[in-house]
């Protein structure tokens, strides 16, 4: 049991001993970084149809991506059918593309809900 703890408190040392740490110029970036905020341009609204077609094809190749990852993680069997049911839904949404811009747009209108 001695010789166990003994190994176990080795290990932790020399994980300790390798631990990541940040450089001090690059946690000073950061800090800079994180002082100035959030870029403009993460707040202002696409312009025209082409860039929200643009963004929302992004969004759907993301969609597919992280999918895809899950599907990575699903066992070799269910692999295969997930792989497949990822991409059918992505051809669905990009085959659809121009009505999901539609509909969200009819999302970002304001409707009055208290009944004044």
């Amino acid at each position: 049991m001695k010789k166990i703890l003994i190994g176990a408190a080795l290990a932790a040392g020399l994980c300790s001993a390798y631990a990541q740490t940040t450089p001090p110029e690059v946690a000073r970036h950061q800090a800079q970084e994180l002082r100035h905020g959030d870029p403009a341009r993460w707040y202002k609204p696409d312009r025209g149809a082409k860039a929200e077609l643009a963004t929302l094809r992004k969004e759907n190749q993301a969609a597919l991506a992280e999918a895809l990852q899950g599907c990575k993680q699903a066992g070799a069997g269910a692999r295969s059918d997930c792989v497949r049911e990822a991409r059918a839904t992505y051809n669905a949404d990009m085959a659809n593309i121009r009505e999901q811009r539609l509909a969200a747009k009819e999302m970002q209108k304001t409707y009055e809900t208290s009944g004044r």
